[in-house]
């Protein structure tokens, strides 16, 4: 078993950012950001740039590419065992911040009730 365990954040509609982001990926692209998290789960807080790094408000953005297309994905820990994935993106030039702040929203929501808002994803 991993040190840490991904779940990525579940709406109150019991839909999942990252899930529908990901299905509308290249497949190959999308097979990137599936390795990439599962480094992150094997590695947990010791990944470090050029893979993931810290942006601010306890985020970090885990980051994977392939041909040219930049995909960033946003995650907290949950203590030590649990790395919560808010959603995912394609960067053109720089993150919006609106998508940091989505992330830490996410973050708020998931500690207030950790048990309605982690998915764990299957394989």
């Amino acid at each position: 078993m991993a040190a840490t365990q991904i779940f990525y954040f579940q709406e109150e509609d019991a839909t999942v950012p990252m899930v529908r982001w990901l299905d509308e990926l290249h497949s190959k692209v999308r097979q990137k950001c599936l390795a990439r998290l599962e480094r992150l789960e094997a590695m947990g807080h010791e990944l470090r740039r050029p893979e993931a790094d810290y942006l601010r408000d306890d985020i970090y953005e885990l980051r994977a590419s392939r041909q040219g297309v930049h995909c960033r994905m946003y995650y907290l820990f949950y203590g030590t065992a649990a790395i919560i994935v808010s959603h995912g993106l394609i960067k053109e030039r720089e993150v919006p911040p609106r998508e940091i702040d989505l992330a830490i929203r996410r973050k708020g929501q998931f500690e207030a009730s950790p048990k309605r808002h982690a998915y764990r994803p299957k394989g």
